[in-house]
């Protein structure tokens, strides 16, 4: 295999697949301009703001990307390239983009809520609080396992944190200008144009001049940044942070395809296919767990009906948003792929155990863009600092949308208590941002972060749940969400059930109860969305028993 042609024909079949089953996924959800979004209805000049399709694309890609798109495709390849490729883009295009633009779409039609709200309008309330105590457990691991990450990098690599100090500094100034600026023709460009100048600079400026400090300062400066991002409003860091930082990812893409046109490497890696790969597992569950955000993940569902449905200025801007920006992460981990099959697989094994996911896909990536002219250790010190930098935008987001869960939770508890926790984002967030630090402090996230691959893609299933109830009591046919809810439920169960039974034998059992209890929570949402639906087959001139 030639790398210019995987290259070239992935981009090829995922801007088809935009253009195609995009517009059909549009058309099954009804995407009219005609109706009015939360971001207007609902505007408050905190959460709720309409803004423009480029500024939320860049907010929704930045904080669903990651290091996600990277680290999980290199890891799968201990499977095979080639089933890697594969599920990247049949998982990218028929079962991510439909979660995350179907998600995105059903939290607009619903006042910008939750997947958790809407599942309490369609399944009922019970299956809103599990859905939602699960959430935010997850976005609390989450938030504790990045920031330890981001603190470890800082203080390994000062550069990265000046870097990244520069860029929020950048992000606040351009979100003023933006502001001031909103109603003269071709601000928002040039504003843009010498933004991304700018970031570009101070990743020169960042390696000249590193910043160090102690491990524990920055963990205390990362939550306060992350607390001051989940109160302001989103117009004022995280969103216009989210928007230039995305440049970084689409900037390394297009050095990454230059690079390769211009090197064509050499493929070393080899055709072969492993059914049982080791220290993972079989194929089947674990690559479709360990793929994860290059073809689906349940956090996408948590960003799309969390932070960005409450940004989209028009109904249609949902299409370009949440199923391109899925296809533009699954080009990503196309990217990450062919970053790795340019060395062999001996080398490949032997330097994933010892250099880990990142450095092996800075190092690989790196060597390829060296060829366009830049040095081959300043290639490698953008890509790398490019995946740091989007470790931060995870942590503020995964902060607001904790906030979120939190406050809705207590949307229904109907005395002082419940009104304060869900009206009050400074108390809301003071909470996440306590959890979070308790659950940093225990050192507890190192043990329990194993399981989240696999609670991850059953938010996904979750999610896809939830849609499929909502378009089935509409009257739609909702064939194309319920064949990838059911996969996702396949994939999620048979990976719960093996990693129960599996730290079971090895006498780690607190994660197996997690994983036992997460099986039964799948298991209880399915029953609570039949039992619904059942609701629906007693009502005259409904037919929908092909769906219980």
């Amino acid at each position: 295999m030639n790398l210019i042609i995987l290259l070239i024909s992935s981009a090829s079949i995922l801007l088809i697949a935009y253009f195609t089953y995009g517009k059909f996924v549009a058309s099954k959800l009804k995407i009219n301009n005609k109706n009015i979004t939360p971001a207007h209805t609902l505007e408050d000049g905190i959460d709720y703001i309409p803004s423009k399709t480029p500024v939320v694309l860049g907010h929704h890609f930045a904080s669903i990307a990651g290091a996600g798109p990277i680290i999980g495709p290199i890891i799968a390849i201990a499977f095979g390239w080639i089933p890697a490729v594969i599920w990247i883009l049949v998982g990218g295009i028929f079962f991510g983009a439909v979660h995350d633009l179907t998600s995105m779409v059903a939290s607009m039609r619903h006042d910008g809520k939750s997947i958790g709200v809407i599942i309490q309008k369609y399944i009922g309330r019970n299956g809103k609080q599990l859905f939602l105590i699960f959430s935010f457990a997850t976005l609390i691991l989450v938030i504790a396992v990045f920031a330890d990450i981001i603190a470890k990098t800082f203080v390994n690599n000062p550069s990265v944190a000046t870097a990244s100090i520069l860029f929020i500094i950048l992000a606040i100034f351009f979100g003023f200008v933006n502001k001031i600026t909103k109603n003269k023709k071709g601000a928002f460009t040039i504003a843009s144009i010498v933004g991304v100048v700018l970031m570009y600079f101070f990743i020169y400026v960042g390696i000249q001049i590193p910043f160090a400090l102690d491990y524990k300062v920055w963990v205390v400066l990362l939550m306060l940044y992350a607390f001051i991002t989940s109160v302001t409003p989103v117009s004022f860091l995280l969103q216009p942070r989210d928007y230039l930082n995305s440049f970084l990812l689409y900037g390394l893409m297009v050095f990454a395809v230059i690079g390769v046109v211009i090197a064509n490497p050499e493929i070393k890696m080899d055709n072969q296919v492993q059914i049982n790969a080791e220290n993972l597992g079989y194929i089947f569950p674990v690559l479709f767990v360990t793929v994860a955000c290059g073809a689906i993940s349940g956090f996408h569902s948590l960003v799309a009906s969390g932070t960005t449905s409450k940004q989209v200025n028009k109904e249609e801007d949902a299409k370009m948003i949440g199923f391109g920006g899925m296809l533009i992460e699954s080009f990503l981990a196309i990217i990450s792929i062919g970053a790795v099959m340019v060395i062999t697989r001996a080398e490949y094994t032997s330097r994933l155990i010892l250099e880990g996911p990142v450095s092996l896909f800075a190092g690989g990536l790196g060597g390829i863009i060296s060829s366009t002219g830049i040095s081959v250790g300043l290639a490698t010190t953008f890509v790398a600092l490019t995946v740091s930098a989007f470790a931060l935008t995870t942590l503020d987001t995964c902060t607001r949308l904790a906030r979120f869960t939190f406050q809705e939770y207590f949307e229904d508890v109907d005395n002082k208590i419940g009104k304060m926790f869900a009206g009050n984002r400074y108390v809301a967030t003071f909470i996440v941002v306590a959890f979070a630090v308790f659950l940093l402090t225990s050192g507890e996230f190192t043990t329990l972060w194993p399981i989240f691959g696999s609670a991850n893609q059953m938010l996904a299933a979750m999610a896809l749940l939830a849609v499929a109830v909502w378009l089935i009591k509409r009257k739609v046919n909702s064939t194309f969400v319920l064949i990838p809810m059911f996969f996702m439920f396949a994939v999620t169960l048979s990976s719960l059930f093996l990693f129960a039974v599996q730290n079971f034998n090895k006498g780690m059992y607190i994660l197996a109860i997690l994983a036992g209890l997460l099986f039964l929570l799948s298991i209880v949402l399915i029953y609570l969305a039949k039992k619904s639906l059942k609701k629906e087959l007693k009502k005259p001139q409904v037919e929908l028993k092909k769906y219980v």
